[in-house]
């Protein structure tokens, strides 16, 4: 398979050459599911849910797993149905439009790319598996395969790419060997493809030529492409050298609602040291491993429900030097995922507190969710707060439809997951994973000069 998908990937030289340039300010619509009142668009909600929820921790598998004065950019961010957000970008001369899931747990942008484009278990809802767009390079007259000398497939690659660029003559002034392939894993799927040098063209703002991006030849279940919006090389942040980047995700309601909020990245010269008016910071930490490094860590102190703090061993809140533990902020991940020693001291205190309550263990087994609870014969709900505190005195108090799914039949469900429920436990890498749906109605900074990440709350709407 590896060897016919090479291949097929290096037989397929579709492009030409080009470019051009400008500043500005970016701001993007970002799309995502949501729920205030989780509504789950099926005929069966559960395992919808169940998706959601087993999705997350698919997602939470991958990450755990080594492997002043701005210019703004602003774009629309808009909730999908699978449980992420997404940003249209225009790529290409002339421009072509193509939607992405934000993403600031990797680093790779690319698209679905040719009409050869193929997507395993790629019919989700609202999207048929033979309908999804993709860019044609063979239109765009600035597309440029990126070459096996080029730098930036040793960015990607690492420096030891050079030794595999047999074709390449090391006294020849130009070399025809392209980069080889790329393969990429995430939580829910993965993509393969080459790597080109393309116009990336943000309408009446910036146009920023020559940028990395992976033309994904195939892909399982992947109905979009990925923006990556981590701490490596390769991410739009680090290829438009961003000062900051900030979204406000609007509440998911998982049926492709046309809501949306707007992503914005500062991409302008001079110092960010002022703080955004009305945010709380806490500093990013560092992992003392590489094979973590597109994750934005955070240093959580503790998790307090109602009014216990909760006692997570001190192991699990921050990296070791086997860089495993510690807790990262992301937008790919929907549901927020504990490691089991961390989920189950906080589910068993939701429990504690609200052992008044019917304990609906049809839908724990549905859903792979746990607590849940039949309110439908309830009067009044009353819920034990949730409060996330960290490094700094960062606060971050959830409004309880970020951490309990409200469904129609009366039942409630703790959207936070773990291996607890599905399989043993994993180990590697981050012990939590703060989700997007934990961050939905919340402004949220990432302070990429400062080392720093702000929120306060906010209607996205």
């Amino acid at each position: 398979m590896a060897s016919s998908l090479l291949l097929f990937l290096l037989s397929f030289l579709i492009f030409i050459t080009t470019s051009k340039s400008t500043p500005a300010t970016i701001t993007i619509p970002l799309s995502a599911p949501s729920f205030t009142k989780l509504v789950v668009p099926s005929k069966d909600p559960w395992n919808a849910l169940n998706h959601l929820a087993t999705q997350s921790l698919s997602r939470s598998h991958h990450i755990k797993s080594p492997k002043t004065n701005f210019s703004n950019i602003k774009t629309p961010l808009f909730p999908r149905s699978y449980g992420g957000y997404s940003i249209s970008l225009n790529f290409g001369t002339p421009p072509q439009t193509t939607t992405f899931v934000m993403d600031s747990g990797s680093s790779l942008v690319w698209f679905p790319c040719t009409s050869r484009y193929l997507c395993a278990e790629c019919n989700f809802p609202d999207i048929k598996r033979t309908g999804i767009p993709t860019f044609l390079p063979k239109l765009s007259s600035s597309s440029k395969l990126i070459g096996c000398k080029n730098p930036r497939c040793s960015v990607f690659f690492g420096p030891e790419i050079q030794s595999k660029c047999h074709e390449c003559d090391s006294t020849a002034q130009n070399c025809t060997q392209t980069c080889p392939p790329y393969a990429i894993q995430y939580g829910s799927g993965s993509t393969a493809g080459l790597l080109l040098s393309e116009t990336l063209d943000f309408p009446n703002q910036k146009t920023i030529p020559d940028f990395l991006v992976g033309c994904s030849i195939l892909s399982t279940r992947q109905p979009e492409g990925i923006a990556g919006f981590g701490r490596s090389p390769e991410s739009l942040p680090s290829q438009l050298g961003l000062k900051k980047f900030s979204y406000c995700l609007v509440s998911h309601a998982f049926d492709d609602t046309p809501t949306s909020s707007d992503l914005v990245m500062h991409t302008g010269s001079g110092s960010s040291d002022t703080k955004t008016p009305g945010l709380s910071y806490t500093p990013f930490q560092k992992n003392p491993t590489t094979a973590f490094r597109d994750y934005y860590y955070v240093f959580l102190r503790n998790i307090v429900i109602g009014d216990t703090h909760v006692k997570v061993p001190y192991k699990f809140l921050v990296p070791g030097s086997d860089g495993n533990g510690g807790t990262i902020v992301d937008s790919g991940t929907t549901f927020t995922f504990m490691e089991k020693p961390v989920y189950e001291v906080v589910a068993k205190e939701f429990e504690k507190q609200m052992a008044h309550y019917t304990v609906a263990t049809e839908i724990q087994n549905l859903t792979g969710l746990r607590p849940c609870y039949n309110i439908s014969g309830e009067k009044s709900v009353s819920l034990p707060d949730l409060i996330f505190q960290f490094k700094g005195g960062a606060q971050m108090a959830l409004p309880s439809s970020n951490y309990f799914s409200f469904l129609d039949s009366g039942v409630i469900c703790l959207t936070i997951v773990s291996d607890s429920i599905f399989g043993p436990g994993i180990g590697a890498g981050p012990a939590i994973i703060l989700g997007n749906y934990q961050q939905k109605n919340f402004y949220v900074e990432f302070d990429l000069e400062n080392e720093k990440f702000g929120f306060k709350p906010q209607s996205c709407v």
